[in-house]
């Protein structure tokens, strides 16, 4: 039975909808640290991602807890994958560009990107790097420019300036304006995130 909800808790569930990106999504590539998964699924809840693809073949399956850094979990659809290439082909069976991150002499700085495409960026394994399945089916590979001696950043810190420069060409482009979803799936979102 569904429980009382107030107006403003109501409209707080559709205005986050509103604004929240489907075309757009990060893959998390065997990232080892539970407490990484859950600030990346922070981030993205802050900057509007409604699903997340988890690839798990050598790391054990992240354990998230209840705590207040893990509760994004319950705005951002995870989607579990253990087959490399039926995800790849997923995403470009949909039109989705796929870029992983990384290092090598052809990764491109970030910023060369065009995030107002349907995107989904590879997140990977903060100490083997890409799993080589990934490596091998995915081309396009992404960096972030630094300027400081140390030249890597936490993997939880990198999805954030990755999904905030998802964010800032995407409002630019104005593809924040109008809800991404068809009003059957905003109606459909609404209800099921009123139970939440």
């Amino acid at each position: 039975m569904r429980g009382f909800i107030t107006p403003e808790r109501l409209e707080r569930i559709k205005t986050v909808l509103a604004h929240r990106q489907k075309d757009v999504t990060l893959v998390m590539d065997n990232i080892w640290d539970p407490h990484n998964v859950s600030a990346i699924l922070r981030s993205c809840d802050a900057f509007g991602l409604h699903r997340v693809h988890l690839y798990y073949t050598t790391e054990k399956w992240p354990d998230l807890g209840k705590k207040s850094s893990a509760s994004a979990k319950k705005w951002v659809e995870r989607v579990r994958h253990d087959n490399a290439v039926e995800m790849l082909e997923g995403f470009k069976a949909s039109g989705v560009q796929v870029i992983r991150t990384g290092f090598s002499d052809t990764a491109k700085p970030l910023f060369d990107f065009d995030f107002t495409r349907p995107t989904a960026v590879i997140l990977s394994n903060e100490h083997r790097g890409a799993t080589p399945e990934l490596v091998e089916g995915v081309d396009e590979e992404l960096y972030i420019p630094m300027q400081g001696m140390v030249q890597s950043l936490n993997v939880s810190v990198a999805a954030a300036v990755i999904l905030y420069e998802m964010f800032s060409q995407r409002r630019r482009a104005g593809l924040l304006d109008s809800p991404a979803f068809t009003p059957e799936e905003m109606e459909r979102l609404t209800l099921e995130w009123s139970d939440r």
